[in-house]
């Protein structure tokens, strides 16, 4: 009689790191050639932790060193409580916890929420990592979704028809410290979409296909000057992050030789101890060198590994690469090569960065700022400032979003020359980026039109600062005029409804006299005037009109 595993194979199908093109990890595929084992799993939660136990044993056989990614139901985690056998077989096969995520799929409707918090707690207790998988396409809550708090969030590739619900899911994942990925990205087209909608891993039949014998190599198309939008602190580390290779502090010197001579790929390896933390860290160059010196094998074969080992430079996950490239400059020049190891909240190696991959990154958004900014002013344009404004809309924060002109400008360059009005313009982006605080952006969106995006708080020392300051264009007085839109949570969706908010603002402010202040509030009926009057005459300090609605 034939037994279920007769007839079972396992695929191997790589996650991919869009930043680097690097495989991440394997996740391992139940592929059975006849019947529905995986249905009857799902009905099943022994047989189906018999599968995961099952997959890891494949991929060990298979004698990979890239994390794992492994299958199981919600449902079974609830119902097992856990799963014990396969942190026996973890053990057994030689990995640590930390190396293996669990990707709980759906369904979840009927599972009882609290077991299943209660086992994903167990679990991450062993050192297990939690992937959330089919998101956008199962039956997830999100609020059970954020009780996970999981480490990755697997969206399915139908989203990316929907880019904003990639991007507020990206800014979620921030939130909980969640790396995103994409799944079944089939196109060039899909990937650039995944890209520039924030996620940082994919998988899928573009990059490679499942196939027994994991993947030597996977295609990751070229990515696009304006691909990615970076922070001003720099990139994640996140981004970064390639599988460590590690082995237990207690390794031999000829064990590391082993690893590295089997895998040219590898650049070094941390010795960690039994809780995956880096005890030290072997570079491949000098440690090469070492052994293959005279009478170097002889010497250190049979020696344990940390006597040729260095002390791990670490950084958590949520640093930036400029951080990370802080961490390298305070080491000696010799080491300025050697990976750094990438630490959870509990120190445990959750991968490595490599400098070349910072470096170029880098490098990449700094071509792509200075691409962006304004040759005059030297200021962002439009596309960084509506960019903040999405992610404060998706942070859920009120914001203040502003207009600021030059009055009559053509005429003061008509008047004073273009050189008096080009140097006019430079000095009112001098005196807006002196005037902001905190994380104000200000972009200069040409001629003599300027955006701030700031908290409403920032308001009236920007005022003071810029519209209260006397002007002057070749000996002409000149005035300078600010239209205002308030934006709380939920008033506006997009940076384009705001921006339709603002333009009636700015009407309104350039019909009044003078250096004028418009402010009106998104959602709000009517306006206020700050500063400014109609006809002839200036309306006195202080004086605040309520004008009637747009």
């Amino acid at each position: 009689m034939h037994s279920w595993t007769d007839t079972l194979r396992f695929a191997f199908q790589p996650v991919v790191n869009l930043r680097t093109g690097a495989v991440a990890a394997l996740e391992i595929l139940a592929r059975p050639e006849t019947g529905d084992i995986l249905a009857e799993a799902r009905r099943d939660p022994e047989l189906d932790g018999r599968l995961t136990v099952l997959a890891l044993r494949t991929a060990t056989r298979k004698e990979t060193l890239l994390p794992l990614h492994l299958n199981v139901f919600a449902a079974t985690l609830a119902d097992l409580g856990g799963l014990t056998p396969l942190h026996d077989a973890v053990r057994t096969a030689g990995r640590l916890p930390w190396e293996v995520t669990l990707d709980i799929v759906p369904p979840y409707t009927h599972v009882p929420q609290r077991a299943l918090l209660e086992a994903v707690a167990a679990l991450r207790e062993q050192g297990f990592r939690i992937s959330a998988d089919g998101i956008g396409d199962g039956d997830v809550p999100l609020r059970l979704l954020t009780d996970l708090s999981p480490d990755l969030v697997k969206l399915d590739a139908s989203l990316l028809a929907r880019p904003a619900a990639v991007r507020a899911m990206r800014t979620l994942c921030e939130e909980l410290g969640a790396l995103v990925a994409v799944e079944g990205v089939e196109t060039e087209l899909q990937c650039a979409t995944a890209l520039s909608a924030g996620a940082q891993l994919a998988q899928g039949e573009l990059f490679a296909p499942p196939a027994r014998i994991p993947a030597a190599d996977v295609y990751v198309p070229p990515r696009s000057p304006d691909a990615v939008s970076v922070p001003r602190s720099g990139p994640s580390v996140r981004e970064f992050v390639r599988p460590a290779a590690v082995l237990p502090v207690t390794a031999s010197a000829g064990q590391v030789r082993a690893l590295l001579t089997g895998s040219p790929d590898v650049s070094g390896v941390l010795l960690v101890d039994q809780s995956g933390r880096p005890v030290r860290s072997v570079h491949r160059s000098r440690f090469l060198l070492s052994m293959s010196a005279r009478y170097g094998h002889a010497l250190y074969a049979d020696r344990p590994a940390v006597k040729l080992g260095d002390a791990p430079r670490t950084v958590g996950v949520d640093a930036t690469a400029w951080e990370v490239l802080d961490v390298v400059a305070i080491g000696g020049r010799d080491r300025t090569s050697d990976d750094v190891a990438v630490v959870d909240a509990h120190d445990r190696c959750v991968g490595v960065v490599r400098l070349a991959d910072l470096v170029r990154a880098l490098a990449e958004s700094r071509v792509e700022e200075a691409a962006a900014l304004n040759p005059l002013t030297r200021l962002p344009g439009s596309d960084a400032i509506t960019t903040e404004v999405d992610r404060w809309i998706a942070d859920g924060r009120t914001f203040a979003l502003s207009w600021l002109y030059i009055d009559h400008f053509k005429q003061v360059n008509d008047g004073a020359g273009f050189a008096a009005g080009d140097e006019l313009i430079r000095s009112v982006g001098r005196a807006l980026q002196q005037a902001v605080v905190g994380h104000a952006r200000v972009g200069h969106i040409g001629g003599d039109d300027f955006l701030v995006l700031a908290d409403e708080e920032a308001l009236d020392p920007l005022v003071a600062t810029v519209l209260d300051a006397p002007w002057s264009a070749g000996d002409r007085p000149v005035t300078l005029s600010l239209a205002t839109v308030v934006c709380a949570p939920g008033s506006v969706g997009d940076h384009r409804q705001a921006a339709a908010h603002l333009a009636p603002l700015k009407k309104a402010a350039k019909a009044l006299r003078g250096a004028s202040w418009v402010l009106g509030r998104a959602g709000t009926a009517g306006h206020e005037v700050r500063r400014g009057g109609r006809g002839a005459a200036a309306a006195p300090a202080g004086y605040a009109a309520v004008e009637p609605g747009w």
